[in-house]
């Protein structure tokens, strides 16, 4: 039972990796320099990262949810 959280760890892990590395992914198409002020670059690229760290845990937790719950439906035929 112990082995099991540390594999539903590393599963959470790679999880949240992945999807944060496809949200930074997928804000690279945004158009950020009409936004941008001038000389606030390193500001912007911040903001990039934590906009993929939201986005992507975001979506990790629903995935992992998503497994988790089914994974529990067959319970309810016991």
């Amino acid at each position: 039972m112990v082995s099991s959280f540390g594999h539903q760890a590393l599963i959470s892990i790679i999880s949240h990796l992945v999807f944060i590395a496809i949200a930074w992914w997928a804000l690279q198409s945004i158009n950020y320099e009409k936004l941008l002020r001038g000389n606030h670059v390193f500001q912007a690229r911040v903001l990039f990262i934590l906009l993929s760290i939201v986005i992507g845990s975001t979506v990790s937790n629903f995935f992992l949810d998503y497994l988790l719950w089914s994974q529990q439906l067959p319970m309810i035929f016991q």
